[in-house]
């Protein structure tokens, strides 16, 4: 017997009174060939869709790797600058240890001065209360004039001039050692505080920098969440895209075998038109008996069947804040899934999501269907196979996001989406 891949109405014996027109079958067959191709065209245009979102999602993933590179550049700048800071600080910090010794020297040298000071301030107060206690100048006067001889006074003459010279390099070296101290003082306060404030604007530039890097790696982080939520919509645009190319050809080859179909159908109808000429021509003649006619291809009761035994756990609908877009049946043990119907397998393989899954084209009466099965632990059909109804794919399993063993099984009426737009409630259609 040969399988019939799409389930529609065909003619289940060719006898007297069951003839069918060869102009009505055309017209259904051409009715459901372009049916069919109207639903290519469909998810070809569905496809150029997504090539577009993922010509773009690959085009701002490059804009996003771009922009992350031009920041690692920024960042790197600004990691060689707060290193720069941070050398200089250490530098500032180093001439800031040497002008606190020095300053300390200094403070040494500054306390000799002021000792030296003090002590000439002593000896000049004691000269000034000479010279005042003695009359001032005149006690030099008196000096002279009481010299002895010539010899005498010369000897006093000179004596007198050591001394007021004695008193004038007094007075310069006092005032020399007053202002080197006052020199001194200021040089190194003045060193010290521009030192410090060196230091201070390094470390402002080092806090400023440090937050410009903060702000740069928030950024930098948030662009890489954004790249990898861009990654896997273009992964899941890529997977849909797949499920689209497959479901193309699925049709395309459904297209072929009702072609294919449609032409057997007409055989068997020219030969049961024959037949039927031949036996009234019979009895026209007044020959014996009529000749068997020819028997069709048997057709199973029914355009469904069930795809696994056992309970349903959860039906279609609005299910833990999210549409489940299909029924849940659930049984325990080695569980055979059973394709719902004839058709052609668009995809099977494993999804991050469904896990173990096999999509099936179908086209009953002209309609397109799509069935999915998923969750499965064991596949045992191919991409691109043709199925019968009631023929094994798989096992009832607990792959992909799935709580427990069960059939996660979707009705779409027409081809799948990711919105899955389609889908239909099962029952009472299938279950």
């Amino acid at each position: 017997m040969k399988k019939q891949l799409l389930s529609l109405a065909v003619v289940s014996t060719l006898s007297v009174g069951s003839f069918v027109s060869p102009v009505s079958l055309n017209y259904a067959s051409a009715s459901k060939i372009s049916d069919l191709t109207e639903q290519k065209k469909d998810v070809q245009q569905e496809r150029s869709g997504l090539s577009s979102d993922i010509n773009n999602t690959k085009a701002k993933i490059s804009e996003n790797q771009s922009e992350q590179a031009n920041i690692n550049a920024e960042v790197k700048r600004l990691d060689a600058a707060v290193t720069d800071a941070n050398n200089k600080i250490e530098e500032k910090n180093t001439q800031i240890q040497q002008t606190e010794a020095e300053i300390e020297k200094l403070k040494s040298e500054i306390a000799v001065l002021i000792e030296r000071i003090n002590k000439r301030n002593e000896m000049l107060k004691d000269r000034a209360r000479n010279l005042q206690q003695n009359g001032g100048t005149v006690s030099y006067l008196d000096v002279l004039l009481g010299a002895q001889s010539f010899s005498d006074f010369v000897d006093r003459v000179n004596a007198v001039s050591a001394i007021v010279e004695a008193d004038k390099d007094i007075i310069e070296q006092h005032k020399k050692d007053q202002a080197e101290l006052e020199s001194k003082q200021k040089a190194v306060e003045t060193k010290l505080a521009e030192l410090q404030q060196m230091k201070k604007d390094l470390e402002a530039l080092k806090v400023k920098l440090n937050g410009q890097i903060a702000e740069k790696n928030e950024l930098m982080s948030h662009l890489k969440h954004e790249e990898e939520q861009m990654h896997a919509h273009q992964l899941a645009l890529e997977e849909e895209n797949a499920i689209l190319a497959a479901q193309e050809a699925a049709i395309q080859q459904a297209i072929q075998l009702e072609q294919q179909r449609q032409a057997e159908l007409a055989r068997q109808a020219e030969l049961a038109r024959q037949a039927e000429l031949a036996r009234q021509a019979q009895q026209n003649s007044g020959g014996g008996s009529a000749a068997p006619a020819v028997a069709a291809p048997p057709v199973s009761n029914g355009t469904w069947t069930r795809p696994a035994a056992g309970r349903i756990t959860s039906g279609l609908g609005q299910r833990w804040g999210s549409f489940h877009a299909g029924v849940d049946i659930a049984a325990s043990g080695n569980v055979p899934i059973v394709a719902a119907a004839d058709g052609v397998v668009i995809r099977s393989y494993y999804s991050s999501s469904y896990g173990n899954v096999i999509f099936i084209a179908h086209s009953v009466n002209g309609q397109t269907y799509t069935t999915v099965y998923a969750h499965m632990s064991a596949l045992m059909a191919s991409s691109g196979s043709v199925v019968s109804k009631g023929q094994r794919i798989g096992t009832m399993g607990n792959t992909g996001q799935s709580y427990g063993q069960h059939l996660h099984f979707e009705l779409h009426r027409g081809s799948w989406n990711a919105s899955k737009s389609n889908a239909i409630n099962p029952i009472g259609i299938v279950l």
